[in-house]
Protein backbone atom coordinates (compact mmCIF):
# COMPACT_ATOMS: atom_id res chain seq x y z
CA UNK A 1 0.00 0.00 0.00
CA UNK A 2 1.38 3.44 -0.87
CA UNK A 3 2.31 5.47 2.21
CA UNK A 4 0.49 8.67 3.05
CA UNK A 5 1.87 11.85 4.54
CA UNK A 6 0.75 13.29 7.88
CA UNK A 7 -2.32 14.95 6.37
CA UNK A 8 -3.55 11.64 4.98
CA UNK A 9 -3.08 12.79 1.38
CA UNK A 10 -1.03 10.97 -1.20
CA UNK A 11 1.73 13.24 -2.46
CA UNK A 12 2.16 13.25 -6.25
CA UNK A 13 5.23 14.48 -8.14
CA UNK A 14 5.33 15.04 -11.89
CA UNK A 15 8.42 14.70 -14.08
CA UNK A 16 7.90 16.77 -17.23
CA UNK A 17 5.47 19.62 -17.81
CA UNK A 18 4.69 19.19 -21.49
CA UNK A 19 1.17 18.77 -22.83
CA UNK A 20 0.49 15.74 -20.60
CA UNK A 21 2.27 16.78 -17.42
CA UNK A 22 0.78 20.27 -17.38
CA UNK A 23 -2.78 18.90 -17.60
CA UNK A 24 -2.15 16.47 -14.77
CA UNK A 25 -0.59 19.20 -12.64
CA UNK A 26 -3.56 21.49 -13.26
CA UNK A 27 -6.04 18.77 -12.31
CA UNK A 28 -4.17 18.04 -9.07
CA UNK A 29 -3.93 21.74 -8.25
CA UNK A 30 -7.65 22.20 -8.84
CA UNK A 31 -8.31 19.34 -6.46
CA UNK A 32 -8.46 15.55 -6.57
CA UNK A 33 -9.72 14.06 -3.32
CA UNK A 34 -6.93 12.55 -1.25
CA UNK A 35 -4.12 13.71 -3.55
CA UNK A 36 -1.73 16.65 -3.47
CA UNK A 37 0.75 17.96 -6.05
CA UNK A 38 3.96 18.07 -4.03
CA UNK A 39 6.78 18.49 -6.55
CA UNK A 40 7.66 18.87 -10.22
CA UNK A 41 10.78 18.46 -12.33
CA UNK A 42 11.43 19.81 -15.80
CA UNK A 43 14.32 20.47 -18.16
CA UNK A 44 13.75 24.23 -18.38
CA UNK A 45 12.33 25.72 -15.16
CA UNK A 46 12.42 29.24 -16.63
CA UNK A 47 10.17 28.18 -19.54
CA UNK A 48 7.55 26.81 -17.16
CA UNK A 49 7.83 29.40 -14.39
CA UNK A 50 4.70 31.21 -15.58
CA UNK A 51 2.72 27.97 -15.41
CA UNK A 52 4.05 27.18 -11.92
CA UNK A 53 3.22 30.70 -10.71
CA UNK A 54 -0.33 30.27 -11.97
CA UNK A 55 -0.99 27.26 -9.71
CA UNK A 56 -2.88 27.87 -6.49
CA UNK A 57 -0.50 25.73 -4.46
CA UNK A 58 3.17 25.96 -5.38
CA UNK A 59 4.92 22.57 -5.68
CA UNK A 60 8.62 22.15 -5.02
CA UNK A 61 10.85 22.26 -8.10
CA UNK A 62 13.33 19.40 -7.74
CA UNK A 63 15.85 17.37 -9.77
CA UNK A 64 14.49 14.13 -11.22
CA UNK A 65 16.28 11.88 -8.74
CA UNK A 66 14.78 13.68 -5.72
CA UNK A 67 11.11 13.41 -6.68
CA UNK A 68 10.76 10.13 -4.78
CA UNK A 69 11.76 11.89 -1.54
CA UNK A 70 8.93 14.40 -1.91
CA UNK A 71 6.15 12.12 -3.13
CA UNK A 72 4.35 8.82 -2.72
CA UNK A 73 3.62 8.63 -6.47
CA UNK A 74 5.95 9.90 -9.20
CA UNK A 75 4.35 10.45 -12.62
CA UNK A 76 6.68 10.17 -15.63
CA UNK A 77 5.64 12.53 -18.44
CA UNK A 78 9.04 12.96 -20.08
CA UNK A 79 10.84 11.69 -23.20
CA UNK A 80 11.53 7.95 -23.20
CA UNK A 81 15.25 8.62 -22.72
CA UNK A 82 14.51 10.00 -19.24
CA UNK A 83 12.37 7.07 -18.05
CA UNK A 84 15.05 5.31 -16.04
CA UNK A 85 16.28 8.51 -14.38
CA UNK A 86 12.73 9.13 -13.15
CA UNK A 87 11.48 5.65 -12.26
CA UNK A 88 14.59 4.07 -10.71
CA UNK A 89 15.02 6.51 -7.78
CA UNK A 90 11.29 6.37 -7.02
CA UNK A 91 10.90 2.57 -6.89
CA UNK A 92 14.20 2.21 -4.99
CA UNK A 93 12.52 4.25 -2.26
CA UNK A 94 9.51 1.96 -2.32
CA UNK A 95 7.32 4.53 -4.06
CA UNK A 96 4.90 4.13 -6.96
CA UNK A 97 5.84 5.31 -10.47
CA UNK A 98 3.21 6.00 -13.13
CA UNK A 99 4.83 5.39 -16.53
CA UNK A 100 3.46 7.21 -19.57
CA UNK A 101 6.41 6.40 -21.89
CA UNK A 102 5.68 2.70 -21.44
CA UNK A 103 7.58 1.81 -24.61
CA UNK A 104 10.75 2.63 -22.69
CA UNK A 105 9.97 -0.07 -20.15
CA UNK A 106 10.90 -2.79 -22.62
CA UNK A 107 14.55 -1.72 -22.55
CA UNK A 108 14.47 -1.16 -18.78
CA UNK A 109 12.39 -4.10 -17.62
CA UNK A 110 14.75 -4.75 -14.71
CA UNK A 111 13.00 -1.77 -13.08
CA UNK A 112 10.08 -4.13 -12.41
CA UNK A 113 12.39 -6.42 -10.41
CA UNK A 114 13.88 -3.39 -8.65
CA UNK A 115 10.42 -2.21 -7.66
CA UNK A 116 9.50 -5.69 -6.40
CA UNK A 117 12.67 -5.89 -4.29
CA UNK A 118 12.04 -2.50 -2.66
CA UNK A 119 8.27 -2.52 -2.22
CA UNK A 120 7.71 -0.07 -5.08
CA UNK A 121 5.13 -0.27 -7.86
CA UNK A 122 5.08 0.58 -11.57
CA UNK A 123 1.65 1.64 -12.83
CA UNK A 124 0.85 1.84 -16.54
CA UNK A 125 -2.25 3.90 -17.39
CA UNK A 126 -4.60 2.78 -20.15
CA UNK A 127 -3.54 5.88 -22.09
CA UNK A 128 -4.86 6.23 -25.62
CA UNK A 129 -6.51 2.80 -25.73
CA UNK A 130 -9.74 1.26 -24.57
CA UNK A 131 -10.41 -2.28 -23.46
CA UNK A 132 -7.25 -3.12 -21.51
CA UNK A 133 -9.54 -4.44 -18.78
CA UNK A 134 -10.90 -7.00 -21.27
CA UNK A 135 -7.39 -7.93 -22.42
CA UNK A 136 -6.24 -8.33 -18.79
CA UNK A 137 -9.21 -10.57 -18.09
CA UNK A 138 -8.68 -12.66 -21.22
CA UNK A 139 -5.01 -13.10 -20.28
CA UNK A 140 -6.06 -14.88 -17.08
CA UNK A 141 -7.21 -17.58 -19.50
CA UNK A 142 -5.52 -18.11 -22.86
CA UNK A 143 -5.13 -15.46 -25.55
CA UNK A 144 -4.43 -16.88 -29.00
CA UNK A 145 -3.65 -13.65 -30.86
CA UNK A 146 -3.62 -9.86 -30.50
CA UNK A 147 -3.37 -7.47 -33.44
CA UNK A 148 -3.42 -3.68 -33.47
CA UNK A 149 -3.73 -1.40 -36.51
CA UNK A 150 -2.77 2.25 -35.96
CA UNK A 151 -3.51 5.08 -38.39
CA UNK A 152 -2.08 8.51 -37.70
CA UNK A 153 -2.07 11.90 -39.44
CA UNK A 154 1.23 12.83 -41.07
CA UNK A 155 2.20 15.37 -38.38
CA UNK A 156 1.89 12.73 -35.68
CA UNK A 157 4.54 10.51 -37.28
CA UNK A 158 7.17 13.00 -38.43
CA UNK A 159 10.65 12.32 -37.08
CA UNK A 160 10.02 8.72 -36.06
CA UNK A 161 13.32 6.78 -36.19
CA UNK A 162 11.88 4.10 -38.51
CA UNK A 163 10.81 6.75 -41.04
CA UNK A 164 14.11 8.62 -40.85
CA UNK A 165 16.28 5.49 -41.07
CA UNK A 166 14.38 4.19 -44.09
CA UNK A 167 14.24 7.55 -45.88
CA UNK A 168 10.44 7.45 -46.23
CA UNK A 169 8.85 10.65 -47.52
CA UNK A 170 5.46 11.00 -45.83
CA UNK A 171 4.99 14.74 -46.42
CA UNK A 172 3.78 14.25 -49.98
CA UNK A 173 1.35 11.41 -49.24
CA UNK A 174 -2.12 11.69 -50.79
CA UNK A 175 -3.40 8.28 -49.71
CA UNK A 176 -2.74 5.93 -46.74
CA UNK A 177 0.65 4.20 -46.66
CA UNK A 178 1.46 1.16 -44.52
CA UNK A 179 4.79 2.03 -42.89
CA UNK A 180 5.35 -0.96 -40.67
CA UNK A 181 4.12 -4.44 -39.77
CA UNK A 182 5.73 -6.44 -37.01
CA UNK A 183 5.80 -7.00 -33.26
CA UNK A 184 5.03 -4.44 -30.57
CA UNK A 185 8.65 -4.60 -29.44
CA UNK A 186 9.88 -3.70 -32.93
CA UNK A 187 7.22 -0.99 -33.25
CA UNK A 188 8.31 0.62 -29.98
CA UNK A 189 11.89 0.91 -31.24
CA UNK A 190 10.90 2.39 -34.59
CA UNK A 191 8.17 4.71 -33.30
CA UNK A 192 9.05 5.47 -29.65
CA UNK A 193 6.87 8.59 -29.42
CA UNK A 194 3.87 6.94 -31.08
CA UNK A 195 3.55 3.34 -29.95
CA UNK A 196 3.26 3.44 -26.16
CA UNK A 197 -0.26 2.16 -26.83
CA UNK A 198 1.07 -1.02 -28.46
CA UNK A 199 3.40 -1.75 -25.56
CA UNK A 200 0.65 -1.18 -22.97
CA UNK A 201 -1.56 -3.57 -24.96
CA UNK A 202 1.23 -6.15 -25.09
CA UNK A 203 1.92 -5.99 -21.35
CA UNK A 204 -1.79 -6.45 -20.62
CA UNK A 205 -1.98 -9.48 -22.91
CA UNK A 206 0.50 -11.82 -24.59
CA UNK A 207 3.69 -9.78 -24.40
CA UNK A 208 5.61 -7.57 -26.85
CA UNK A 209 6.86 -10.39 -29.07
CA UNK A 210 3.43 -11.92 -29.78
CA UNK A 211 1.44 -8.69 -30.12
CA UNK A 212 1.33 -7.80 -33.82
CA UNK A 213 1.16 -4.19 -35.00
CA UNK A 214 0.52 -2.35 -38.27
CA UNK A 215 1.29 1.38 -38.54
CA UNK A 216 -0.18 3.55 -41.29
CA UNK A 217 0.55 7.15 -42.23
CA UNK A 218 -2.87 8.39 -43.29
CA UNK A 219 -3.43 11.88 -44.72
CA UNK A 220 -7.20 11.21 -44.74
CA UNK A 221 -7.52 11.14 -40.92
CA UNK A 222 -7.29 13.95 -38.39
CA UNK A 223 -7.28 11.73 -35.32
CA UNK A 224 -5.01 8.98 -34.00
CA UNK A 225 -6.97 5.82 -34.84
CA UNK A 226 -6.33 2.47 -33.15
CA UNK A 227 -8.16 -0.81 -33.82
CA UNK A 228 -7.49 -3.91 -31.75
CA UNK A 229 -8.53 -7.50 -32.46
CA UNK A 230 -8.20 -10.21 -29.80
CA UNK A 231 -8.81 -13.95 -30.10
CA UNK A 232 -8.95 -15.81 -26.79
CA UNK A 233 -10.44 -18.95 -25.32
CA UNK A 234 -12.91 -16.81 -23.33
CA UNK A 235 -13.95 -14.32 -26.00
CA UNK A 236 -13.31 -12.83 -29.40
CA UNK A 237 -13.46 -9.03 -29.40
CA UNK A 238 -12.42 -5.97 -31.33
CA UNK A 239 -12.10 -2.37 -30.21
CA UNK A 240 -11.46 0.90 -31.98
CA UNK A 241 -10.79 4.41 -30.75
CA UNK A 242 -10.18 7.74 -32.51
CA UNK A 243 -8.16 10.07 -30.31
CA UNK A 244 -8.03 13.83 -30.80
CA UNK A 245 -4.35 14.94 -30.80
CA UNK A 246 -3.17 17.28 -28.06
CA UNK A 247 -0.88 20.28 -28.57
CA UNK A 248 1.74 17.60 -29.25
CA UNK A 249 0.45 15.83 -32.41
CA UNK A 250 2.13 12.60 -31.34
CA UNK A 251 -0.03 12.40 -28.19
CA UNK A 252 -3.79 12.17 -27.79
CA UNK A 253 -5.75 14.39 -25.41
CA UNK A 254 -7.11 11.32 -23.66
CA UNK A 255 -3.63 10.25 -22.47
CA UNK A 256 -3.47 12.91 -19.75
CA UNK A 257 -7.07 12.20 -18.77
CA UNK A 258 -6.19 8.51 -18.41
CA UNK A 259 -3.40 9.33 -15.95
CA UNK A 260 -5.76 11.57 -13.97
CA UNK A 261 -8.32 8.74 -13.84
CA UNK A 262 -5.61 6.34 -12.61
CA UNK A 263 -4.56 8.80 -9.89
CA UNK A 264 -8.16 9.20 -8.75
CA UNK A 265 -8.40 5.42 -8.33
CA UNK A 266 -5.57 5.45 -5.79
CA UNK A 267 -7.90 6.89 -3.14
CA UNK A 268 -11.35 6.14 -4.56
CA UNK A 269 -13.92 4.41 -2.36
CA UNK A 270 -15.61 2.94 -5.44
CA UNK A 271 -13.38 1.58 -8.22
CA UNK A 272 -14.94 0.44 -11.48
CA UNK A 273 -12.87 -1.78 -13.75
CA UNK A 274 -10.07 -4.21 -12.99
Amino acid sequence: MTDRNASGELRVAIAGLGSIGAKIATALDQGIEGLKLSAVAMRDPVKHQGFINGLRHQPKILPLDQLGDAADIVVECAPTSQLRAIVEPAVKRGKAAVVVSVGGLLDNFDLVDLARANGGRILVPTGALIGLDAVNAAAVGTIHSVKMVTRKPIDGLKGAPFIVQNGIDIDSLREPLKLFEGTAREAAKGFPANLNVAVALSLAGVGPDRTMVQIWADPTVTRNVHRIEVEADSARFSMSIENIPSENPKTGLITALSVIALLKKQRATLCVGT
